[in-house]
């Protein structure tokens, strides 16, 4: 027998728009402010204590460990937004499925990919991004640290999926909880093993692992200690041929889009390495691109959380064929989310020297090739909102083409063409080339956005007038 939907399901339908958003949105910014809490402390830690070399050897680590996580929403989000339109549909039996398949596709890649990436990609890689023109302890350091995170991928991708899920039950606080945990217990650890026991890197690496551990066994409590909507039965931990594809599809987008991260990643790297001088200096510009990565979840946090809370509300009532709901809910979405990239952009405008200082205080030309990095990477940040708005609408209500593309316009179809032709206009400062791509690609993705997104509204319009012709009451 289907369980009965608590009240937590009927407010995703009937709820008043805010604050639904709002206890949806507050423990997913929460979540996410810790988890980046604890990426910008470790790296704060690891330059301050280890130098621009141990910055520049993460920063080789990126590519890796960002194909290795964008397998997590590939399953989790595409899982989870199937979940939330299942629910929607009060079709619990198939939400269950889809949340056994879940834990059947986090435990098989978990356990196979880390060691085939290690053995296998990981040096190729270092190499095509430039490793032979870094300073060899920087390669070093980057070896070492993808060697102790990768084989416990596992319990980092369970606890995400899980946190997802548990999300799209309805329960927001209790999926950040989880997230807390591992984020609390990485920002204890990491000074204690980084100085403390004098481990460096392998003390940051160490310290994450152990806090994923800490994040997947809360995350799987509720499954198996409390009262959720959904349980994890052995019986459902297989692949379902019916489900499989849809939770694919509609996870691919933010796969991709982590995907087209590393390959970002991996682009500037090899920019960097052909248009910088010396090995110092290419060390320097990755490094400095590393700050800007990190630093930027400073402020990206809360327009992420806000998207994460949409998510859910979109996915439930596009299942119940709400359509004026969701004008309504995308209407909000739509003035909360461009007020934060107008903020987002003039904070790290404004704060990009200070910012770049508590990275590398005692480098200087890392402290100013990072202030660069932030201030002129960041300065077109402000009009980007459609294009985040509009991704996440088409990824929660299961049209997974539409968001791949919109997701891949920032950062693959602009920004890298870009990174590398803009160089040839600055002939005497091509590094400067390579960073206005940044703010270029933002104004090419908004300008290629706004026209499905204003064409879809139109659609959306449409179905609201025709669902409630279709209830109105004959005369």
């Amino acid at each position: 027998m289907a369980p009965s939907p608590p009240n937590r399901l009927t407010a995703l339908r009937e709820g008043s728009l805010v604050p639904l958003l709002l206890s949806f949105s507050w423990p997913a910014i929460v979540s996410m402010s810790l988890n980046m809490l604890y990426n910008v402390v470790d790296r704060i830690y690891i330059g301050q204590g280890c130098g621009a070399d141990a910055i520049a050897g993460l920063a080789l680590t990126f590519p890796v460990m960002l194909v290795v996580g964008a397998v997590g929403p590939l399953i989790g989000v595409g899982s989870s937004t199937e979940i939330s339109i299942q629910l929607g549909r009060k079709a619990y039996r198939e939400a269950e499925r889809t949340l056994g398949q879940m834990v059947a596709l986090k435990l098989l890649f978990g356990l196979l990919a880390p060691f085939v990436l290690y053995f296998l990609v990981l040096d190729p890689a270092f190499a095509l991004m430039g490793a032979d023109k870094m300073t060899p302890e920087s390669v070093r350091l980057g070896r070492l640290y993808c060697g102790l995170v990768l084989p416990f991928m596992l319990t980092q991708h369970l606890a995400f999926g899980l946190s997802g899920t548990i999300r799209a039950e309805g329960a927001p606080v209790r999926s950040m909880r989880c997230m807390v945990i591992g984020c609390v217990a990485n920002l204890v650890l990491d000074p204690i093993l980084i100085f403390g026991c004098h481990l460096g890197v392998a003390g940051a690496a160490w310290a994450t692992n152990l806090a994923m551990v800490l994040s997947c066994l809360d995350a799987l409590s509720y499954y198996f200690r409390e009262g959720p909507v959904l349980r994890i039965r052995a019986c459902r931990l297989r692949l379902y041929a019916d489900l499989a594809p849809r939770v694919l599809a509609i996870g691919m987008a933010p796969f991709l889009m982590e995907v087209s991260l590393s390959c970002v990643t991996f682009a500037m790297n090899r920019a960097f390495a052909l248009w910088s001088p010396t090995p110092r200096l290419v060390t320097s510009q990755i490094a400095a691109f590393s700050i800007w990565l990190v630093s930027g979840n400073i402020f990206f946090t809360p327009l992420m959380g806000i998207q994460q809370g949409l998510a859910p509300i979109l996915g439930y009532n596009w299942g119940a064929k709400a359509y004026d709901r969701i004008r309504a809910i995308l209407r909000l979405g739509f003035w909360l989310t461009s007020a934060l990239c107008v903020g987002i952009s003039v904070a790290q405008v404004l704060l990009a020297h200070p910012l770049a200082w508590c990275f590398a205080r005692s480098d200087p030309l890392l402290v100013e090739h990072g202030a660069r990095a932030i201030s002129v990477g960041n300065c077109c940040v402000w009009i980007i909102g459609i294009n985040v708005l509009a991704t996440t609408y088409f990824q929660s209500i299961g049209r997974p083409a539409t968001a791949i593309v919109l997701s891949l316009l920032r950062q693959v179809f602009c920004l890298i063409p870009c990174a590398f032709l803009l160089p040839y206009l600055f002939p005497e400062d091509p590094v400067l080339g390579i960073w206005l791509a940044m703010p270029l690609s933002d104004v090419l993705t908004t300008l290629a956005t706004a026209p499905t997104w204003y064409h879809e509204m139109r659609v959306l319009a449409r179905r609201a007038a025709a669902t409630n012709s279709a209830a109105a009451p004959s005369v």
